[in-house]
């Protein structure tokens, strides 16, 4: 749900600080001093081994030595599908707490893939996707969860993560923040971590990372701090994590492409009619060289603080200000906006999801801690602005997405066609124009049509026999598996398969 951010960049002064430009390595979470040997005594390390050992009552807790600073809290939680086991915990670290839920596959737990999801904003829960989008069950109305038939883990075992401190049932015991990509990342590589040691038969099991909107900047990054981390479990003779894709759906991945992509998607048929008068198109036209000299000179060729800080402002104002003002749905350029951005987000059932995680009872299948407010929230403003503060949004992430395909891990970037606010322009622009060495090939393909039931689903294209794809959602806002449930789970069932869309 990213138009929030962006609409404090466009409408606030910017509180500027200083965002490290590097990723930090794995080791900083690592207990490398812990020998080979030790991690094999089991008097030192016991997994727990398999889920049937938790319980509903309690929770179970999973430690793993390599990360002294992290523990796991999980419990069974029937409150969603009758049709495959549940599970709901804690990422502990310290007086710092990460929820999320587990469920497995409807079709072969011990055999499929294993998907990790998280909602953008940033400050934006992933119950968003479970109950809206994509997961075992539907909270569409007062009546509560319903089953969904075209969920994920239809064919997968997947988790939904609030992340990071501060969103949804995620919570610090001392005023504790998380402020930008890079601190989060280190979070999600041992949490990842800790629940594949401790569950034996998911070892080895292949591993995807997945998620939309603002998961377009965490996404690249969370899945390279899992990578890099892998090296140092190998030499302390630990199985590394199996990481063989990253689906970031209608992802905000790189500023400079989707700030200038607004242009288009509001003033010319690049998804529907033009929406802004021709006067203001003309204005917006003429401001894009500006905009691109200021985001090169301040943003790419050099970090500078106040410099890029000012360009966003600037750029932010004159390109994505005339379309806040039409009363459109920034998720779905089609329709106008239903309630407000503020409020619902233009969609009234986060409302309806937003009281359904506020009554105590499900709080209470869910083992939610009493230190987390009474009163759910889908998205945290104060998670936001602390990642506006830092610039959070401006730095790109699609270097490490080249990183990523160049050490074979796949990347599918998929762009419901009626989204505005992360649009398939931008994207498509980002993909055509990444450095790798797959490069020359991916550009130089046509897209195509893929198909769903023998109609037409959106376009794509690829290269390196799938290892990079970009495709299309055709019909679809911001949220892809909302508005087209059955193309979705069609996509990502062709993409564990590997099969081509």
């Amino acid at each position: 749900m990213f138009a929030r951010v962006l609409g404090i960049l466009t409408t606030a002064t910017l509180v500027l600080g200083v965002v490290s430009s590097q990723l930090p390595l794995a080791s900083s979470s690592l207990n490398l001093n812990t020998s080979r040997q030790s991690w094999i005594n089991s008097e030192f390390f016991t997994p727990l081994e398999s889920l049937s050992y938790v319980k509903e009552a309690e929770f179970s807790t999973l430690k793993h030595p390599f990360f002294p600073r992290y523990s796991v809290r999980i419990k069974k939680s029937s409150f969603c599908d009758p049709t495959v086991n549940g599970y709901t915990g804690y990422i502990d670290i310290e007086a710092r707490h990460l929820f999320f839920y587990f469920f497995e596959s409807r079709n072969d737990p011990d055999g499929d893939d294993v998907i990790f999801w998280t909602n953008g904003g940033p400050g934006c829960s992933s119950s968003l996707g479970l109950f809206m989008e994509l997961g075992p069950c539907r909270v569409l109305d007062d009546d509560g969860p319903k089953f969904h038939p075209e969920s994920w883990n239809t064919n997968a075992n997947i988790f939904f993560i609030d992340q990071p401190i501060g969103v949804g049932f995620s919570y610090a015991e001392y005023g504790e923040t998380v402020s930008t990509t890079e601190e989060a990342a280190k979070d999600i590589a041992a949490f990842v971590s800790i629940f594949f040691e401790n569950f034996h038969k998911f070892k080895g099991r292949a591993f995807h990372m997945a998620g939309e909107s603002y998961a377009g900047r965490y996404l690249p990054l969370f899945a390279s701090a899992v990578y890099d981390q892998n090296a140092y479990l190998v030499k302390a003779g630990i199985t590394p994590i199996n990481l063989k894709s990253v689906l970031i759906g209608n992802g905000f991945t790189d500023w400079e492409t989707m700030t200038l992509s607004y242009y288009d998607m509001a003033c010319t048929p690049a998804s529907v009619a033009p929406i802004l008068d021709i006067s203001t198109c003309v204005a917006m036209k003429n401001i894009i060289p500006r905009c691109q000299k200021m985001a090169r000179e301040s943003c790419i060729d050099q970090f500078d603080t106040i410099g890029c800080g000012a360009a966003a402002s600037f750029c932010n104002g004159m390109l994505l200000g005339p379309f806040w003002d039409t009363g459109m749905n920034p998720y779905d350029i089609s329709k106008p906006c239903n309630g407000s951005v503020e409020t619902t987000l233009c969609y009234p059932v986060t409302a309806t999801i937003a009281d359904f995680l506020s009554r105590k009872s499900i709080r209470k299948k869910l083992g939610v801690d009493a230190a987390v407010a009474v009163n759910f929230s889908s998205c945290n403003d104060d998670v936001s602005t602390a990642f506006t503060g830092t610039l959070d949004i401006l730095h790109s992430s699609k270097l490490y997405v080249a990183g990523l395909l160049e050490r074979g891990v796949k990347v599918l970037i998929y762009v419901g066609s009626y989204d505005w606010i992360c649009n398939w322009v931008g994207n498509e622009r980002w993909t055509l124009a990444l450095e790798w060495s797959g490069q020359e090939e991916f550009a130089s393909q046509k897209l195509r049509e893929w198909t769903v039931a023998g109609v037409k689903a959106g376009v794509t294209r690829s290269a390196k026999n799938g290892l990079f794809t970009f495709a299309t959602v055709e019909g679809a806002g911001h949220m892809v598996p909302y508005d087209k449930p059955k193309e979705a789970l069609t996509m990502v069932q062709r993409w564990l398969a590997g099969e081509a869309l």
